[in-house]
């Protein structure tokens, strides 16, 4: 039987990069202070022995899990169909990854996945928790907040009790809705119909408030309720034609919806664009390129939303740790004698990049044409 060599200790990296075991422990925590030719000897000494830190006892010292909760309101069969919450957690993922930290992926389907979701944020496994896909009325809000873990939502939240001190990312749902009704309205569309995604989500409730902000006076009948799915945009256009069969525009509420209802406008032998033009919102590549003809509809950048919301929970946890004196004066001779100050982020007001609001960050969407419309 072959016996396993040791595990390469901190004292060890220490004796072989010539510095003191503190420097070791802050140059592997991630602690400024250290002068940069020592930290490089070092992760050097780390490099060549084959240091891993130990994770218990990093943590110990840092108050740092290097691991972030990204809790998914939606039952798993959605999450894994919807190249959506694929290009959310790609993004969530590239930026975690970069800051060596791990991702952990929780799922709520029922009211005992709340509960056990909740149990696990307040047992103090994860530094923070990135939450997304909220529904009206949802418990894991308030689930979150009695864990007491920093937090950063998908999506702008809809409070029944006015709190605002909720940091979140959004697109802006409303100007990308309108900007898609005006287009076919400048297209000569007279009878435009919406399908809406489901309501008790803000980003559905705000795209049908911008599709009425450009129609106020569209009648009751053109708009039908979706889900977000594709299955929801076939019901909901069969539900329209059937109701309206003079109707000669869509502007669906997602890219699923959108295909869904151009498969029962084939269905139904109406031309796409020349009898009813269609416009979807995400401008998920697998699908509006794929849809017959390719779709017409409004980018939203979901993986970036995702990438900034994960870049804004790590800052706040950053500053959270400089708040609270974890990287505090140097323990010894060798550190640098300043340390370095970081100073509060500022979000960029210029043209086409996100705009800030009290608590959360809108970015901006724009119209991508196709064929559709």
């Amino acid at each position: 039987m072959t016996e396993t060599a040791p595990r390469p200790t901190l004292e060890a990296v220490a004796e072989r990069a010539g510095v003191s075991r503190a420097t070791v422990s802050r140059v592997v925590n991630g602690a400024h202070g250290v002068r940069e030719a020592l930290a490089e000897r070092v992760r050097r000494a780390v490099e060549e022995l084959g240091y891993v830190p130990n994770q218990a006892a990093r943590s110990l010292v840092t108050r740092r899990h290097d691991a972030v909760a990204v809790v998914a309101a939606e039952p798993e069969t959605r999450v894994f169909a919807d190249p959506y919450f694929a290009q959310q957690l790609r993004g969530i993922s590239k930026e975690l990854t970069a800051h060596d930290s791990q991702l952990v992926l929780l799922l709520t389907e029922g009211r005992e996945d709340h509960a056990r979701v909740g149990r696990y944020l307040a047992g103090g496994h994860v530094d923070g928790a990135l939450v997304f896909s909220l529904h009206l009325h949802d418990p894991l809000p308030g689930l979150v907040r009695s864990a007491g873990v920093p937090t950063v939502f998908g999506g702008r939240p809809d409070w029944e009790d006015g709190r605002d001190d909720v940091v979140y990312v959004d697109s802006d749902n409303r100007g990308g809705a309108r900007a898609a009704v005006r287009h076919l309205a400048g297209l000569g569309r007279t009878r435009i119909a919406h399908i809406t995604g489901p309501l008790d989500q803000t980003s559905a409730a705000d795209r049908l408030a911008g599709f009425r902000e450009v129609r106020p006076g569209a009648d009751a009948g053109l708009i039908a309720r979706g889900d977000f799915t594709s299955g929801g945009g076939e019901r909901a256009m069969r539900e329209l034609l059937d109701r309206c069969p003079d109707l000669d525009a869509v502007f669906a509420a997602n890219d699923l919806t959108a295909a869904g209802a151009l498969r029962v406008l084939r269905e139904r032998g109406r031309r796409v664009p020349d009898d009813v033009a269609v416009v979807g919102f995400d401008d998920m590549l697998p699908v509006a390129e794929q849809t017959d003809p390719p779709l017409t509809t409004v980018r939203q950048d979901i993986e970036e939303m995702g990438r900034l919301m994960a870049r804004l929970l790590l800052r706040g946890l950053d500053r959270g740790a400089a708040a609270d004196g974890r990287e505090d004066s140097p323990e010894t001779s060798e550190t640098a004698e300043t340390s370095e100050t970081s100073g509060a982020s500022r979000t960029s007001q210029d043209s086409g990049a996100p705009a800030s609001t009290a608590s959360g960050v809108i970015l901006p969407t724009t119209l991508v044409h196709r064929a559709t419309a």
